[in-house]
């Protein structure tokens, strides 16, 4: 399951570049697009609006589509925020983070900022792709949690340097 990004939509190139990989691989794919979106508003909703719709679509897939599957949970900035915060309750096997927004631009410095806790605490494989110049910065390593750096910024715009990560990632955790 791959979700956007707060400005985009299941377009994003990104996006594209997971899913077509993991098709290729065989593995079935499912885009998501939160239903702010789908009403044609641009602002996204609360982050407990946007998981709550997550983990509702989670719960129809599993009972209708990808019953006793492992399911990975993905998304980009925004998106990947939400996988993160719901792979616990939703019962992910595996993360993928493209371009994991982990401050603000410019907050860096203020560690009250930071959205490294929602990496920090998963239980399950991690793959972050983020790029290397990216204004949102760039998360670290760390247990179960493999970063790959890749030319750009948070656009993550190189669809071929996207593929070949999830390429190497996406069979190991599955």
């Amino acid at each position: 399951m791959l979700g956007h990004g707060a400005g985009g939509g299941v377009g994003a190139p990104d996006l594209v570049a997971a899913r077509d990989t993991a098709l290729e691989l065989g593995v079935s794919v499912t885009l998501v697009e939160q239903p702010y979106r789908v009403a044609g508003r641009r602002s996204p909703a609360p982050a407990a609006q946007l998981d709550a719709a997550w983990l509702e679509v989670i719960k129809y897939l599993r009972a209708r589509v990808f019953d006793g599957l492992p399911l990975v949970f993905g998304g980009r900035s925004s998106g990947a925020r939400v996988a993160c915060r719901t792979s616990g309750e939703g019962g992910a096997a595996a993360v993928l983070c493209l371009a994991f927004p982990l401050h603000p631009p410019g907050r860096g410095e203020d560690p009250s900022k930071s959205r490294l806790p929602e990496l920090a605490s998963l239980k399950v494989p991690v793959l972050v792709v983020q790029g290397e110049r990216d204004p949102f910065g760039r998360p670290p390593a760390g247990q179960g949690r493999k970063v790959v750096l890749i030319t750009g910024d948070h656009s993550l715009r190189s669809k071929t340097a996207v593929a070949a990560a999830v390429r190497d990632w996406l069979p190991e955790v599955l």
